[in-house]
């Protein structure tokens, strides 16, 4: 039997390294593959639309654009080689340039990133590039090796480039922050140029226009443009042997195809007219940021009067309001903001905070319920969680700070908290690890180490004895430490116990059975 154990576990490992080894659709080359196209899919559709509530929410000021951007993104996804992954692509609200792409073909394309292209080719390009990203796999090859596991979900920042939201989103849409924001290595880089020059190619696109964006895209990370090097580039760094690189691809494949330089004109024409709306917009929030309220009002009325449509510049107003405990303004605001974009977290959240500073919890917990199901937040969860415990629902609320204590930020700390005062008086032994101690008079000492940051006091605790062989042979009476026991302090109670030496304490165990707060719940 030990001389076959081995070989049925080398066997079992050599089974499972071949049925994790696949055929990588785009490059034809084997690898491991853990991740199954289903699961890819799934994980797409599962965190899609979180990670666009994070990333400032649909651009839906002109379908025909966004129409446009899916319209050219189908005719790629048509010649690529996995034209059967369910693809989406979508126009974001977001001034940094940027685009991204899901497990699974959900793709994004930031309304920033849209003002700095010059044709439809190039914007095939960007497009051509983050759908190599999704059938090449590279999404779902950092998760194989293991870079969304362990826990590298919580406590993620996401780029919400929204300081009032930076870390606070939690819960399963975390994994989406990871996905949109991991940065791919050279091999993958260089997969997504070439073959996406070749999807440019096959739809009848001039591949030239991918060497000229990087060549714009290399200026423009030597000029260190802040708006890039935040964006694009923090995820898809340019550099001169990508250009040169992609020269040769050009070479393999013979330039020509469309450009599509009047069409594209035509199909931003609407944005390019609303762009100083956005510049003040940014800036109005920059100054909000930095306490000058004024300069951020009218900022805000400045974008409003250029394009008295879009939601965020109503938002901005309603935090501008907000800042200054203007409460009633403030939700005045926020209701237009709904009113024009009813599916964005931000002006559900920021109004249930309003309501819950005013006191008006239980408007505040529908307004809190509906930002949690568009983006789940630390704030959300977090008073949602003092909403119920007031009522004393503690079970719920102990849930509700848990979500939010999943947060790397002030709230998320102060939740953990909360949710301890709930928890620690139903698990001490979470908390407060026990076992024997002796003195050099051979007295049993029942001690126990509080690593919660609470005070604790009456803990009660059990001294057990085992024989050599593990059985149970007598058990104390329930044993009281009467006194509090600060944060990373050890309390201790005599068990009327005594020992001959030092090894017999292996044959004992302390369990702890109940404790309390010594400040109050």
């Amino acid at each position: 039997m030990t001389h076959r154990r081995p070989q049925k576990l080398l066997v079992l490992l050599l089974s499972a390294t071949l049925l994790a080894c696949g055929v990588n659709p785009v490059t034809k080359q084997r690898e491991f593959q853990f991740v199954s196209q289903d699961k890819e899919v799934q994980i797409g559709q599962q965190n899609y639309s979180p990670a666009r509530q994070s990333q400032g929410g649909d651009y839906t000021l002109d379908p025909e654009l966004t129409r446009y951007v899916q319209q050219v993104g189908q005719k790629l996804a048509a010649v690529s080689d996995r034209p059967d992954l369910p693809y989406e692509f979508v126009v974001l609200n977001d001034s940094v340039p940027n685009a991204w792409a899901m497990p699974g073909g959900k793709i994004a394309f930031n309304r920033g990133l849209l003002y700095e292209l010059h044709n439809e080719a190039e914007l095939a390009a960007v497009l051509g590039h983050e759908i190599v990203h999704a059938a090449a796999r590279h999404g779902a090859k950092s998760m194989e090796r293991g870079v969304f596991m362990q826990g590298a979900m919580l406590a993620v920042g996401l780029a919400t480039r929204d300081t009032n939201y930076s870390n606070l989103v939690v819960g399963g849409a975390q994994l989406g922050g990871q996905l949109i924001s991991s940065k791919y290595g050279r091999d993958a880089e260089s997969e997504s140029d070439y073959y996406g020059m070749k999807y440019m190619k096959l739809a009848g696109y001039d591949p030239s226009a991918a060497v000229a964006l990087q060549e714009t895209f290399v200026r423009l990370s030597e000029g260190k443009r802040q708006d890039f090097l935040s964006g694009l580039f923090a995820s898809h760094p340019p550099s001169q042997e990508r250009v040169d690189q992609n020269k040769k691809t050009l070479a393999e494949l013979g330039a020509g195809g469309e450009l599509g330089q009047a069409v594209y004109a035509e199909k931003v024409a609407k944005l390019m007219a609303t762009k100083e709306a956005y510049v003040a917009y940014d800036e109005g929030k920059q100054a909000l940021q930095k306490g000058d309220t004024e300069k951020a009002r009218s900022l805000a009325q400045k974008a409003l009067r250029i394009e008295p449509r879009e939601a965020r510049f109503q938002e901005l107003l309603g935090d501008i309001a907000l800042s200054k405990k203007n409460t009633t303004e403030a939700l005045t605001y926020y209701d237009k903001a709904i009113q024009l974009q009813p599916d964005y977290f931000k002006p559900y959240v920021q109004s249930g905070i309003a309501l819950f500073n005013d006191g008006k919890k239980e408007q505040a917990e529908v307004f809190l319920k509906k930002a949690n199901a568009l983006l789940p937040t630390a704030p959300g969860y977090a008073l949602l969680g003092q909403i119920v415990e007031a009522r004393g629902e503690s079970s719920l609320a102990l849930q509700h700070y848990q979500m939010a204590a999943s947060s790397d930020s002030e709230i998320g700390r102060d939740a953990a908290a909360r949710a301890m005062r709930i928890d620690l008086p139903r698990n001490p032994g979470r908390y407060l690890p026990a076992g024997p101690l002796a003195d050099s008079s051979g007295q049993v000492f029942a001690a126990v180490q509080n690593n919660s940051s609470l005070t604790v006091a009456r803990v009660q605790v059990r001294l057990l004895q085992y024989d050599p062989r593990g059985r149970l042979v007598n058990q104390s009476r329930a044993l009281l430490i009467t006194g509090g026991v600060p944060p990373g302090k050890r309390g201790s109670v005599a068990t009327g116990v005594r020992i001959l030496d030092q090894a017999t304490l292996q044959y004992f165990k302390v369990v702890v059975e109940g404790a309390e707060l010594a400040n109050g719940p």
